[in-house]
């Protein structure tokens, strides 16, 4: 009779003590609170709708802690409650004389930010890529004037090609991960863009150019050697029959200079002096061999001077024009001796000092470097006597 007549009580005491707790556990914490908290949304303001509830009026809330104060259910002889499964966040209140957290504003980001980390690379297993470069096939290693650049096979975020390692040494050594990258060799004007697949194995490579040299001179009429300081030359690469599509590859080369070029056909325009003395060849480069040209230049060194009579000094501040026999402008020059470099043929060389115009015909011939003199008798004549002397030297010129 005792055993039934007590557990019922039991059960009671059990019943009363979980709900007890339970109530004292939600309760206690939300009226602290709202007792304490007078602001609208305290220390966090807005930023408290991103943990959940609304800023202003704060829901229930539950610490962590909280959990170890509960009963254990085989203590009480009663099963566990439901747990607590949501934290809501409690409204602080706001303290006279305490400085409130600014608002954060942080700027946007783009999807792909660029990393301050290490290389993807330098957790990468490292080995050394050998390199060497010759100029044909079995030819012997080039020891000097080579530009070695390596870059990733994989582009950077802009496009634009990402440089691994560079060397000036004629055979480098790369310390590199396994993988594809993009090679360029330059030597001089010559150049070859090739992939290369490391394996990761510690091996030389040989690069071929397929590239030569090309020297040029030049003479004047049949043995004549010009000044050097009047020859230039330049270089365009003939890519078809089209002069207009010949794409220049040097410029303003002097005599005697090797010139290193990819194999391949070129064409060369001499360039004796400044006006008119012009000579053009077309040249082909063979790989792995020194080529050289010597051009022909018809043409002569001319020094002008305006004189009284044959051999007296020359007249200073005379302006000088030179035209072809047809009329074409030549050159245009000023002083007492100008020189300067014409093509042979017939000439008309105009000599204006002090309003007054003076012409004479010359013809040059190819190396026959010579003093032109123009005598003040041979002052030019207008076919209208009306017409200034000014205007037909204007006209002579044009």
């Amino acid at each position: 009779m005792t055993g039934p007549r007590c557990r019922p009580l039991g059960r009671r005491i059990t019943a009363g003590l979980t709900a007890l707790a339970l109530f004292a556990a939600a309760s206690t914490p939300t009226a602290f609170a709202q007792d304490g908290g007078g602001g609208s949304g305290g220390f966090l303001g807005d930023l408290g709708g991103i943990f959940g509830g609304e800023p202003d009026r704060p829901g229930p809330y539950v610490s962590p802690s909280a959990n170890d104060l509960l009963p254990k259910g085989d203590e009480v002889g009663a099963p566990q409650a439901m747990p607590l499964r949501r934290f809501d966040p409690i409204a602080l209140p706001n303290l006279p004389g305490k400085p409130q957290a600014p608002a954060i504003d942080l700027p946007g980001l783009p999807a792909y930010a660029p990393q301050t980390g290490p290389n993807i690379n330098f957790l990468r297993r490292r080995e050394t890529l050998s390199l060497r470069a010759v100029l044909s096939e079995g030819g012997a290693p080039i020891p000097n004037g080579l530009v070695w650049r390596l870059f990733s096979a994989v582009p950077s975020f802009d496009g634009s090609p990402s440089l691994v390692a560079s060397s000036e040494s004629a055979t480098p050594d790369f310390e590199v991960a396994p993988g594809t990258y993009i090679l360029h060799v330059a030597f001089g004007r010559a150049g070859i863009v090739k992939r290369v697949d490391f394996a990761g194995i510690k091996i030389q490579e040989t690069v071929i150019l397929n590239a030569g040299g090309l020297k040029l001179n030049a003479v004047v009429g049949d043995e004549g050697k010009p000044a050097a300081s009047r020859l230039s030359f330049d270089i365009y690469a003939k890519e078809d029959d089209e002069e207009e599509n010949h794409k220049l590859v040097a410029s303003d080369v002097p005599p005697e200079r090797v010139v290193r070029l990819n194999a391949g056909a070129y064409q060369i325009v001499s360039h004796y002096g400044s006006a008119n003395a012009v000579v053009r060849a077309d040249i082909r480069v063979e790989a792995g061999k020194l080529t050289e040209a010597t051009l022909t230049q018809r043409a002569a060194l001319l020094t002008m001077k305006l004189v009284r009579e044959h051999g007296g000094e020359a007249i200073a501040d005379t302006a000088w024009t030179i035209t072809t026999a047809s009329g074409d402008l030549v050159r245009q020059s000023v002083g007492a001796f100008p020189t300067m470099v014409l093509a042979e043929g017939d000439y008309v060389i105009v000599a204006k000092n002090n309003d007054r115009v003076y012409q004479r015909p010359f013809t040059v011939a190819a190396g026959e470097n010579t003093d032109v003199e123009v005598l003040t008798s041979e002052i030019a004549q207008p076919e209208d006597p009306a017409e200034d002397p000014l205007d037909t030297a204007a006209g002579s010129g044009d």
